[in-house]
Order: structure tokens, then sequence, then C-alpha cells
């Protein structure tokens, strides 16, 4: 009788070791299943998020604008003004500097690196093995009170300062639902380099078959960040290229030259 007990009880120990056992395509595949099908992914040419973001108990209405090819754009207003940030038309890349209020082109080393993510969307892991990235299944990790898969994704190097440097990021993904509660990824240069970006995802609701996260909070690891709550998406949006037009800088009229004479 003991002896069948134990039998039972290692039986039972191997099957759960069994079903526990799940590699990083099978996750990536229960996630797009779960959130609508690898083919509705697949099948959408473009997303608008429009919502608002809170920095610090100001509040700013924000849209988000991301197309397959790579074209992308963030506007929001700010002081009764509209800006944007992160525009990409596929072969320039300009931002808006807060000091002096007008667009700046990028660097060609950050229009290089935005150029490397041209093929991420709707999002890196999407299609992952056809880009030539490396999945790798680190283990199970508490994060923030849920059960969770860590995956470590390698993407293509990226070039910081002239020199090539890993770009990994890290996916938790809740181990019942398999979808994405937080990602990190290592600051690589600026005043925060060496320390871990955070982007926290919650609230996932349904879009035309498909399920986003509605809420985002992104900041350094173990530290405040920025929360942005979606109210909208939408599929397949109507963008006039104008969009990602970069606004043309009028040069500062020359200061006159003073004819008074020194005293």
């Amino acid at each position: 009788m003991k002896n069948n007990r134990l039998k039972i009880v290692l039986l039972s120990f191997l099957a759960m070791g069994s079903a526990n056992a799940i590699t990083a395509d099978e996750i990536i595949s229960g996630y797009m299943e779960n959130t609508g099908g690898i083919e509705a992914w697949g099948n959408i040419n473009g997303i608008k998020m429009i919502g608002e973001m809170n920095q610090g108990g100001m509040k700013f209405p924000f849209e988000i604008v991301s197309l397959k090819g790579g074209k992308q754009f963030m506007k929001f207003s700010f002081q009764g003004k509209e800006l944007k940030q992160g525009v990409f038309d596929g072969e320039t890349m300009w931002n808006t500097n807060f000091m002096t209020m007008k667009a700046e082109k990028s660097d060609a080393e950050a229009t290089a690196n935005q150029k490397l993510e041209m093929n991420d969307f709707p999002f890196p892991l999407f299609n992952y093995k056809q880009k030539g990235y490396d999945l790798e299944l680190l283990g199970n990790e508490e994060k923030d009170g849920a059960d969770t898969y860590k995956l470590k994704l390698t993407r293509e190097p990226k070039t910081v300062d002239g020199k090539k440097v890993d770009d990994i990021s890290y996916y938790y993904f809740e181990v019942d639902s398999l979808v994405p509660l937080v990602t990190e990824s290592e600051v690589k240069e600026g005043p925060m380099k060496g320390k871990m970006g955070e982007s926290k995802l919650g609230d996932y609701q349904e879009v035309d078959g498909l399920y986003f996260p509605f809420s985002l909070t992104q900041g350094m690891k173990d530290g405040p960040g920025v929360t942005m709550v979606i109210n909208k998406i939408e599929l397949n949006p109507t963008i006039d290229n104008s969009e990602f037009d970069m606004p043309v800088v009028e040069a500062e009229p020359k200061k006159e030259a003073s004819t008074e004479k020194a005293k």
C-alpha cells in the first residue's frame, strides 16, 4: 500500500512537470492565439491610439500612430501647443525641441537605429524568427504579484557612439493568460545609461477582434513612471503623409549692429 501511494505521488509529480514544460515558441503562439490570432495581426496595416498621459499630476492628451513599414509619430498638446515626438517617415526622423519648440532632425546614428525597427510592426515579437531575432525562455519569475514567464529577445545590434551594442529586451508573460505584463530593456545612452527601463502593460481590451493593453506606464525600473491611459484604438487608420513632414524651421532674423559707439 505504501509503495502504491509513492507511485501515485511520483506519477503526479511527473505529470505536473510535463504540463509545466513550455517553450518560448509555445508562449508566443499562445499569446497570438489569445489576442486574436497571428493571421489577424498580420492583416493590420496601421494602429492609431488616442488617450491621456499623466506625468507628475499633469495630464496631456496624446495621439500615437504607427504604420506597417515603420512610419510613426506621437502627437500631444502642451500649454496650448501641439507638439510631435519620434516622427519617422521611413527616411527622416525628427523631434520637437522642448526648449525652442522647434523641429530638430535626428542625427544619422539615431536615424539608422530607427530604421532597424522598420520591420517590427505591429510589435517586435511578431514573426521574430523570420527577422533573425533570438528568443530565449529564462524561466518563471514573480512580477508585481503575478507568476510570469521571463523571455529574453535579442534583436539586431544598435549603434551607440559609433559602437555596436546588443539590443536586448525582457518580456514577462502572465502564466495563465499568456499576455505580456512587463517589458524591460537597458538604457544605452544619456543620463540614465546603464539603468533598466521598464514598461508595465494592463487593462487589455478587444478592438476589432484583437486585444491591446489600454494602460501603459513607462519609466525606470523600481521608480516612478509616466502613465498613459488609452481611450480609443483605431486599426488601419487613414493618415495623411503630411503628418510625417518635418516643419520648415525659419531662420532667426539677424540683429542689426548698433551704430552707437561705446562710451
